[in-house]
């Protein structure tokens, strides 16, 4: 045993034995909180109850304070049978009733935590002392000296008794806490523990069997459930002072103020914080030690005080200048924010919180504040902002706040901020019915009221694109006020990026010559922003206008930066956008696995149920990547998934049914396929998109048309798309001059196709360029061109493997003449000599791998046919090859490079 604990034993030893002898006995026990007074107590009891004393036994606590006579009655009561319960009211009772239970055997009397003694029964005890001398009776108590007595007076009689014995009780040393382990946990592992736990402890010993109990149970040298209730124990048999300061710690946490503290707990701090660091709870900037500790200090308290608590912290950081975000911790964990500052400080908080990305905590800021405010119309302002916030983490929790935020705007509460960002969230999970009305009363409202100048005209625009037949023709917009004397007045636009959004929508849905730099414009100079409503769908409409622009490889590099904001943002909904959008450029580029991984990846981020209308993007790139790659199966289950009905009422939907009509075509369902291509120049008729539209729709039911044998109506589906404005170049014209070339002559055919060629090399489809090169083959092969011919069928069965387009790439095989040449390695051992090849040779390498002659090289390079023989020559001698027909394919890609 512990060397200061049998020192301590062995005088109350000597207690016992002078009571024995008939000479009665007073003790005391002191020391600070938990320093061990009980447990010497109690062994001291054992100990003397084997040598035959009778034990009265009494526990004092706070309550007893307020309990007359009520320590004496509890001694009195201790060894008493149910129903024969006897009282004491004076010093003669108390005699009376101790000589009784004294006749057959000595009494100790122990009295435990005497500070919270009642003062009658602490005065009838020292009274009684005084007639102890001849008595075989000793009376030990136990003090706390860290909490002030009841009564100063009482405790200084008790000092002054003559023949008093006292035992003053300390923290233990680090050699006094191994001693204490060594026993449990073995001399090796106590030593080894010692400095931890008596950091952690203090030397308090109930700490200190706490601690051991849990690292016994498996928790290592953490603080575990054992330590946290014996230090609330230490709490409550100590001063309340110092659980007041305990209390107001935890609830402040470790960045809290000494003023603030003091303010809190209502007392003072010197004499409670050094009661809490004598028991080692805190650290030595006086914050909590330990955060279990504390988290089961604020799980002790009941909830109302916890939350006054809370509130009276806020109240107190708010008045010291403390920031938003501090202020609103304590108004969020009292679950209120009654005072007229509150909510104006959670909002603040809550654009902290969006600028630090974390828009949980934003989330339950912005929550807590619409509960709160007072005035309905900030209530839907900040509703708006909620439902924004949860949008871009998950559109269907947004879609909660809907019905109280079409509520509001019936009501006239919503400014034009707020009602747009609703219309395109009801539009976005496909309520028409409910967007339709919101878009009329937006409509009827007084323009001076509601909005700046273009701001309805920007939306009006916006849904043009989007949502089509709930758009109306944009009017012209009313000049802008001037001042008297000539000056304009300039109106702010709420909503700046949705004029963006709107400007580049007008380009996308038209189809016209797309102002690609705009596009790159806005990409530049946007900045994903949590609090600006219309910032990403700004940055899909520049992506998708770059799409179409046919700058695919420009929109993938931006496409991939957005991605990566948009992670580090914490924004899965736009994450999960742009991975879509990825997909998309992935099925023009003809990167078809790309196309596959891309899309999975967008519905993975984002449930099927959280797209709403916008399932389309993901779904239709679905759908032609795998289609094209030969697996049908995937691409039926992709076209089976369950979409919204509304998805055909918005710009989504075409896509779709573009995917599904190349689908059919692929599986031989020609008609099929011709309905879903007409379908959208239909859809696109009735919106009133005049130009070519958003997808060169006509390609595809031209295609189809030629399948069923209908070329006149084929001619007339390629005519209209090549007379169409924004049809002069690019992809659409590309795909346009090859189903042309399929209706003409070879030559003619020849001619178009080497045009389209061009185009598709230029837009980066590569899919397409395979099918391209393949018709061209088969034309040179028809007009006796064999050697030309080979040498195109080569490099169109290299690019559809490129793509993993195998329905083509048998297509191809099954249809070429000199099939055999597959047998011949496409990728031959000598491609790392490539990089040997200045660029002259690569450039007339890759002409001759297209199948061009010596002098037609020449004229394209503006060189000498001799020039073009040395080059080759050079080439063959350092790929190591004999004749032009064994340049690799692979050299093929560098053709557009060549001129």
């Amino acid at each position: 045993m512990l060397v200061e604990r049998e020192e301590h034993l062995d005088r109350l030893r000597r207690v016992q034995e002078a009571a024995l002898a008939g000479r009665g006995q007073l003790a005391l026990i002191e020391g600070p909180s938990a320093t061990g007074r009980t447990q010497l107590l109690h062994a001291f009891a054992d100990r003397a109850e084997a040598a035959g004393f009778r034990l009265l036994h009494a526990l004092c606590s706070r309550p007893e304070r307020t309990r007359a006579h009520g320590v004496v009655n509890q001694l009195l009561r201790y060894d008493t049978p149910p129903g024969h319960h006897t009282t004491a009211r004076s010093v003669d009772e108390l005699w009376t009733a101790l000589l009784e239970r004294s006749a057959t055997s000595p009494l100790l009397i122990a009295v435990d935590d005497v500070q919270h003694a009642d003062e009658p029964s602490l005065r009838m005890l020292l009274q009684l002392s005084h007639r102890l001398r001849s008595a075989r009776t000793a009376i030990v108590f136990t003090d706390n000296t860290d909490v002030a007595p009841l009564s100063p007076q009482l405790r200084a009689e008790l000092l002054r008794r003559p023949g008093l014995t006292r035992l003053k009780t300390a923290p233990l040393s680090e050699t006094a806490v191994t001693a204490l382990l060594a026993p449990r946990l073995g001399p090796e592992t106590a030593r080894r523990l010692t400095p931890h736990f008596h950091q952690a402890t203090g030397g308090i010993p109930l700490l200190l069997t706490a601690l051991a109990d849990d690292w016994e149970n498996g928790d290592d040298e953490n603080i575990g459930p054992a330590y946290c209730l014996a230090a609330l124990s230490c709490l409550h048999r100590g001063d309340e002072a110092a659980l007041a300061l305990a209390r107001a710690l935890a609830v402040l946490g470790p960045d809290a103020d000494d003023d603030t503290v003091s303010a809190l707990a209502g007392v003072p701090l010197e004499p409670s914080l050094r009661a809490m660091t004598t028991i080692g709870l805190l650290l030595p900037d006086t914050s909590l030690r330990h955060p279990e500790v504390r988290q089961a200090i604020l799980d002790d308290l009941p909830p109302r005080e916890l939350s006054a608590l809370h509130r009276r912290a806020a109240a107190l950081r708010y008045d010291g200048g403390a920031p938003a975000a501090r202020v609103a911790r304590h108004l969020l964990a009292a679950g209120r924010a009654d005072e007229p500052w509150a909510v104006r400080v959670l909002l603040e908080a809550a654009d902290q919180e969006l600028l630090a990305d974390r828009p949980d905590a934003a989330g339950v800021c912005l929550e807590l504040a619409q509960r709160s405010s007072g005035d309905l119309s900030e209530r839907a302002e900040i509703l708006a902002r909620l439902a924004h916030t949860e949008f871009q983490s998950d559109p269907a929790t947004a879609a909660r706040s809907l019905p109280q935020l079409l509520t509001a705007d019936r009501a006239g509460r919503l400014r034009f901020a707020e009602s747009a960002l609703l219309i395109r969230h009801l539009l976005w999970h496909g309520r028409m019915t409910d967007a339709a009305e919101a878009i009329t009363r937006l409509r009827t409202k007084a323009p001076a009221q509601t909005t700046a100048p273009g701001e309805e005209s920007d939306l009006e625009q916006w849904l043009s694109w989007a949502h089509p037949p709930l758009a109306r023709p944009a009017r012209t917009p009313l000049p802008a006020p001037r001042r008297p004397g000539g000056a304009t007045v300039v109106a702010l636009r709420s909503e700046p990026w949705l004029e963006r959004a709107a400007a580049l929508a007008g380009e996308l849905a038209r189809d016209r010559q797309v102002v690609v730099e705009r596009a790159e414009q806005v990409l530049w100079d946007l900045r994903l922003s949590r609090s600006a409503y219309w910032s990403e769908e700004a940055a899909l409409l520049a992506l998708l206008t770059l799409v179409h622009g046919d700058r695919a490889d420009s929109a993938a590099e931006w496409c991939e930066r957005l991605t990566l904001d948009a992670a580090e943002r914490a924004t899965p909904t736009w994450q999960a956008v742009f991975q879509a959008v990825r997909a998309t450029i992935a099925v023009y580029q003809g990167d078809l696995a790309a196309a596959v991984e891309q899309g999975h990846l967008a519905l993975d981020l984002l449930p099927a149920k959280s797209w709403g209308v916008a399932i389309g993007l993901p779904l239709s790139s679905l759908v032609v990547a795998t289609t094209r790659m030969g697996r049908y199966d995937d691409a039926l289950r992709h076209l089976s998934q369950a979409v919204p009905a509304a998805m055909y009422e918005s710009w989504y939907g075409l896509p779709f049914l573009q995917a599904r009509g190349i689908h059919h075509l692929a599986t031989h369902h020609h008609r099929a396929a011709l309905r879903d291509f007409l379908s959208c120049g239909e859809l696109q008729r009735q919106w009133g998109v005049q130009d070519l539209g958003p997808l060169p729709w006509r390609a595809g039911a031209a295609e189809a048309c030629i399948q069923l044998g209908n070329t006149d109506r084929a001619k007339q589906l390629v005519h209209e798309q090549l007379s169409r404005s924004g049809a002069s170049g690019g992809r659409a014209r590309g795909l346009a001059l090859r189903l042309y070339a399929a209706t003409c002559a070879p030559g003619r055919g020849l001619q178009l196709l080497n045009e389209a060629l061009e185009l598709l090399e230029s837009a980066g489809d590569r899919f397409e360029q395979a099918r391209v090169l393949g018709d061209m083959s088969r034309l040179y092969g028809e007009v006796g061109e064999q050697r030309r011919a080979r040498m195109l069928f080569r490099q169109s069965l290299h690019v559809a493997k490129a793509c993993g387009a195998q329905p083509l790439t048998q297509e191809l095989l099954a249809g070429s003449t000199d099939a055999g040449t597959e047998r011949q390695p496409l990728l031959p051992s000598h491609e790392g000599s490539v990089r040997e090849l200045t660029g002259s040779e690569v450039r007339v390498a890759s002409l001759a791998v297209m199948g061009y002659t010596n002098r037609e090289i020449a004229a394209r390079l503006y060189v000498t046919p001799s020039t073009v023989e040395q080059h080759l020559t050079r080439v063959y001698r350092k790929l190591k090859i004999q004749r032009r027909q064994d340049l690799p394919s692979f050299l093929w890609p560098n053709a557009s490079k060549a001129g």
